[in-house]
């Protein structure tokens, strides 16, 4: 598979939420790439073992470089009152991928909710059906009274759960609503699992503070990650977020892409971006991504012309210590830079 198909492909199977790695072997001057999705469970079982977004493997005949990728996390909001539009807003700025859900047509409409990708006009009870709940989702819960809420909480509770799940509600009304799942037979584990009352104690009042607050909450649960999460390769892998989608479709696309890949593989010290971090140029000079910016960067670019007029690869160790003496800057690491050509220099 040619490397713009595999990016092309690598949305594909993303869009529809299952988790992929790109497998890049680099050898004589000659780049071989394969995309492997995790239902290929053979395949996907024989990759490297790592805690990290990439394995970056070295002799002194070939270099191997493979990257895994999961879905960037949808937002599913359940509820279209004033709290959901500040969080389907705000949700978007920070690279999540916005669903709204409420059962009410003037509610539920992309006019209201511009910023989130699909907004659902239905009831309550299909929640589950409509959505199709994945592990990496975050689930809100804000609708405009106790019988939606244990309908949706009862709805994702049901099958496999997301996560992150939290509810809105005075701490009386919670304590009703888990007080009757658990009456239903729900797991007192799995309702304990649920950020309610939602958002973190900040004294938020207005619908926009109370949207900050949950969305503070659940960047910190992305971040440090859920204490029962039992998957640590999910958690470990890297996923899409809006900058990344806007670099694969530059790849993927014949007419306008990149030039060549930038890839940063290993990193020592402190450096502007972890290992995993990408850009694509184009010969004209062109970019989207970073590797960190400044001077460094533009060096890296620089030698990029270079690897498109002759072809193939280099690896390259940038050391940031000179570069961050001079600019000021707090980094003083190294990195370790893989830029491959996507084609020869027009």
């Amino acid at each position: 598979m040619r490397g713009r198909e595999i990016y092309k492909r690598l949305l594909t199977i993303l869009r529809e939420g299952e988790r992929a790695a790109v497998v890049s072997r680099f050898e004589a001057g000659k780049i071989a790439k394969r995309l492997v999705r995790e239902g290929d469970t053979a395949e996907w079982a024989a990759l490297p073992a790592t805690a990290d977004p990439l394995s970056f493997a070295q002799d002194e005949h070939a270099l191997t470089l493979t990257e895994y990728y999961a879905p960037g996390p949808r937002l599913l909001i359940l509820g279209g009152g004033h709290i959901a539009l500040a969080l389907s807003a705000m949700g978007a700025l920070i690279d999540f991928d916005v669903i709204v859900f409420d059962d009410r047509p003037i509610f539920a409409n992309a006019e209201r909710f511009p910023q989130a990708r699909e907004v659902i006009c239905d009831s309550f009870v299909n929640v589950m059906d409509r959505l199709k709940i994945r592990q990496s989702d975050y689930v809100v819960i804000v609708t405009r009274g106790h019988r939606h809420d244990t309908l949706c909480l009862r709805g994702v509770l049901s099958g496999p759960l997301p996560c992150y799940i939290g509810m809105i509600g005075s701490r009386r009304r919670v304590a009703i609503v888990r007080k009757q799942l658990a009456d239903e037979g729900f797991s007192p584990a799995d309702i304990a699992k649920v950020y309610s009352p939602i958002g973190l104690r900040i004294g938020a009042v207005t619908p926009q503070e109370i949207s900050i607050s949950i969305l503070a909450e659940i960047v910190q649960h992305r971040r440090k990650g859920p204490a029962w999460a039992s998957d640590a390769e999910a958690a470990a892998t890297r996923t899409f977020g809006a900058s990344d989608i806007e670099l694969a479709q530059w790849l993927a696309d014949e007419k306008n892409g990149a030039d060549a890949l930038i890839t940063v593989v290993e990193t020592h010290g402190s450096t502007p971006r972890e290992a995993g971090a990408k850009m694509a140029v184009s010969y004209e000079g062109a970019a989207v991504g970073t590797i960190g910016g400044g001077c460094a960067e533009a060096g890296v670019m620089q030698d990029a012309r270079s690897v498109i007029r002759n072809g193939g690869y280099s690896l390259k160790t940038v050391d940031l210590t000179d570069s961050a003496e001079e600019d000021g800057m707090v980094c003083g690491g190294s990195m370790t830079i893989l830029t491959e050509a996507l084609r020869p220099a027009p």
